[in-house]
């Protein structure tokens, strides 16, 4: 089965349940088409939203941090309950503290923003159907189509679009001590059931906290969470993925221990972290996506992904994931693997 809801845009942090004022939580717009055939598409309007664990996190009323560098305030967060009551997160400036624009059809995050208050490094994004949801995308008998512009995309960064199984309230519903929602984008969860997010569950993540020695502004906790992930496109100029990562819950769910797959427990986890992907470098095929290659990373180009089922419906099961490129006009099937004996092999499942 194959049935992913929410989309991230990353760049690659705090995470409150409580909801702050000092700023105003606007959502920038973004609106994508929804097409049934050639020539037969429909404009939606959405808006996109900040993930929760980027923001500010506050004490409720007043100025306070609960939570700053990569250490908790232990007055303010002693226990998870009492942090998720005494802690505020706040609203977003997005242009000037996180690089964030959009315009039309089109998104732009910038990697580092330097802004008034500090210098604001990577973003993660989801987009909405309402200021208080997620938009929840149904692929099965469909294709999802983007265009993007990695030519400013580095080796070593890694700019990525991807599916993940989110509750489209962000867990508001679910956990009555979320009083934030999908409005300042809680509730995230993917395949690698990550430890650093602040809050799971309308929980902060306090139990057995340890800073990340390598980044002054991350952690982990003793919770991960985890859930169903599609990375549609991870990629910089240099080379791009799209791995699919299955796990055998429904839903976020919060891990601990064994289950979340950590260290040498990797593959005894309830998700499959290293995941089944498709790199065109890497399955041997050095000249199909690069700058001056085939697809030309130092110009815009368009990325389709088909999810086909085998009856040709809505609810049928998944026979085939097809992923093909339109670059100046041209349509560029995948390149298949160039390796002995196995040159016919695409990206197809």
């Amino acid at each position: 089965m194959l049935k992913f809801f929410v989309f991230a845009l990353c760049l690659a942090v705090a995470i409150s349940q409580q909801v702050g004022t000092n700023t105003a939580e606007n959502h920038p717009s973004l609106s994508i088409q929804e097409c049934t055939g050639k020539g037969q598409c429909t404009t939606q309007q959405g808006k996109v939203v900040l993930d929760a664990n980027w923001r500010w996190l506050h004490s409720v009323g007043t100025t306070t941090n609960c939570y700053t560098g990569n250490t908790w305030d232990q007055t303010l967060c002693p226990d998870p309950q009492t942090c998720a009551k005494n802690c505020a997160l706040d609203g977003a400036d997005y242009t000037g503290t996180y690089g964030i624009t959009s315009t039309g059809t089109a998104l732009n995050l910038k990697f580092v923003t330097n802004g008034p208050y500090s210098t604001n490094i990577g973003s993660r994004t989801y987009f909405m159907d309402t200021d208080s949801t997620y938009k929840m995308f149904q692929l099965k008998n469909r294709e999802f189509t983007f265009d993007v512009d990695v030519s400013n995309l580095p080796c070593g960064l890694n700019g990525a679009l991807y599916f993940v199984e989110m509750d489209a309230d962000g867990g508001m519903s679910k956990y009555p001590t979320n009083k934030a929602g999908a409005k300042y984008g809680t509730g995230y969860c993917d395949g690698q059931c990550p430890h650093d997010l602040k809050f799971i569950n309308g929980e902060a993540n306090v139990i057995d906290w340890k800073p990340n020695p390598g980044d002054k502004n991350s952690g982990s906790g003793f919770y991960g969470t985890c859930c169903n992930e599609f990375d549609v496109w991870e990629s910089n100029s240099m080379a791009a993925a799209v791995t699919p990562h299955v796990c055998t819950v429904q839903g976020q769910y919060r891990c601990n221990g064994t289950e979340c797959g950590d260290g040498s427990n990797r593959y005894g986890g309830v998700c499959d972290k290293d995941g089944c992907d498709f790199n065109s470098y890497r399955m041997g095929n050095q000249t199909f996506l690069g700058k001056g290659m085939l697809i030309d990373t130092t110009k815009p180009f368009t990325v389709v992904t088909q999810y086909i089922t085998a009856d040709g419906t809505d609810n049928g099961p998944i026979s085939e994931i097809k992923r093909i490129y339109v670059q100046n006009g041209h349509v560029v099937q995948n390149s298949a693997v160039n390796f002995p004996g196995n040159e016919s092999i695409q990206f197809h499942y």
